[in-house]
């Protein structure tokens, strides 16, 4: 019988929020696309923590950066001291949070090392990340992979390079990938839709703020937190898979 492998495949991400880890979960194999593009100011070298209120603020990790170039290529600013305000913001925010000694210290020697390349400080904190969250899916890096194209093109590609039958795709992909392509190179497409779990966040506001990076829930909720991750996963077959094998 045929091994079915159903894979993913992401731009790594600065402290990425709880869909990108889901989907992570999610997949039997998880491509990290560093040889795209680099966009500047998305969720590549920033994300977001919750303040005490309804408010959140950006973490930022100043990068070196010009028109064109990859993400593996895109090297830290390491004149700003960044490192020491994203861990002061994170203890001042989070200092209160009913879980935040259990990871904190953790967290902290990632701030305490010295980073040149942001891609590469992008892979330490998913790996922290996926083992504080029990995630144990296998990652690989684009860069390492034979592949050809870009956009649909380059995703099919990577899929055929790792022996991915089945893709599985963010939900804002629906709007521009060619999802004939993948049903013609004979690759189930799949989209991982994300209800963001709602839980208890440390502050004075009635407001249930979503989308912070994923140390949100973590600090908030502890050995919890891997189950109420999971909960918010949909997975969805494409319409045109859907037709063709009901």
């Amino acid at each position: 019988m045929e091994t079915s492998v159903l894979c993913a495949i992401h731009q790594p991400q600065y402290l990425p929020w709880l869909g990108y880890l889901s989907k992570l979960d999610a997949a039997e194999l998880f491509v990290l696309y560093d040889d795209t593009d680099y966009k500047h100011d998305e969720w590549q070298n920033r994300n977001r923590i919750k303040l005490p209120g309804a408010d959140w603020q950006w973490l930022t990790v100043p990068v070196h950066h010009s028109k064109n170039e990859l993400i593996r290529d895109i090297r830290i600013d390491n004149s700003k001291p960044w490192r020491r305000k994203h861990l002061h913001a994170i203890d001042t925010n989070y200092g209160s949070a009913p879980f935040f000694e259990n990871y904190r210290y953790e967290l902290a020697a990632l701030y305490h090392q010295d980073w040149d390349c942001l891609d590469h400080l992008n892979a330490a904190v998913l790996k922290l990340l996926c083992r504080l969250f029990a995630i144990t899916t296998p990652t690989v890096l684009s860069s390492t992979l034979h592949y050809s194209g870009r956009a649909t093109d380059a995703l099919i590609s990577i899929c055929r390079e790792v022996g991915a039958d089945r893709y599985l795709s963010g939900p804002g992909a629906r709007t521009y990938l060619r999802t004939q392509d993948f049903a013609a190179a004979g690759i189930e497409l799949l989209f991982h839709d994300y209800e963001h779990p709602v839980y208890a966040q440390t502050g004075n506001s009635p407001r249930f703020v979503s989308g912070m990076a994923a140390i949100d829930l973590l600090f908030n909720c502890g050995p919890d937190s891997t189950a109420l991750l999971r909960s918010g996963r949909r997975t969805t077959p494409h319409p045109q898979h859907s037709e063709k094998t009901s």
